[in-house]
């Protein structure tokens, strides 16, 4: 008889002050259009305006990484325990 696995879930955030504005910082910093990065970072301009102004609740981390690869960049965000 298999024994069924049940998933366990962690969640954790954490604040990150002016982030928006080194992203846009960095880009303006970086030779590439927006159109041309935000294309390698599998979203759209609209999106990548939107995390610049910070009109987002949470940005998820694997979005924020796909940012940083495509910038060249480490913004140093880390989740303290």
């Amino acid at each position: 008889m298999a024994t069924a696995a049940m998933k366990v879930r962690k969640t954790i955030e954490t604040e990150v002050p002016n982030l928006g504005e080194r992203i846009k910082k960095a880009r303006k910093n970086n030779s590439t259009p927006l159109t041309a990065l935000a294309a390698k970072a599998g979203m759209t301009t609209a999106n990548w305006y939107a995390i610049e102004a910070e009109d987002m609740k949470a940005l998820p981390l694997e979005t924020l990484r796909r940012i940083e690869g495509v910038l060249g960049i480490d913004l140093g965000v880390t989740f303290d325990s």
